[in-house]
């Protein structure tokens, strides 16, 4: 087992630091077509009244089924680890964490 890891080819990324500062997001809004999933990352801020695209990530559907499979490996990993998230959306998920609104009603 220690010899296939040690076969295991690395991969050498770049990281540039504008990237690695990365960007908060508390939203993702998917849409998919036969040959393409989109996932806008969005921030939504109390008062807001549209939330912004931070980013927007294409992925063809068998990367979108990789992202899937290592989310929840990762998040079964982090619950183990740290307890279980509280899904306070519902079952659903659709439900936004906050009411969008006017400013000035804030």
């Amino acid at each position: 087992m220690a010899e296939e890891l040690n076969n295991t080819p690395q991969l050498n990324i770049d990281l540039p630091e504008e990237v690695a500062d990365g960007n908060y997001v508390n939203l993702a809004m998917l849409t998919h077509s036969s040959s393409e999933f989109v996932i806008d990352f969005l921030k939504l801020m109390p008062g807001m009244r549209r939330p912004s695209v931070k980013s927007r990530v294409i992925l063809a559907p068998e990367h979108a089924k990789r992202l899937l499979l290592a989310l929840q490996d990762n998040v079964a990993k982090y619950e183990q680890r740290f307890g279980r998230i509280k899904n306070t959306d519902g079952a659903g998920g659709n439900t936004m964490p906050f009411s969008f609104g006017n400013a000035a009603d804030a």
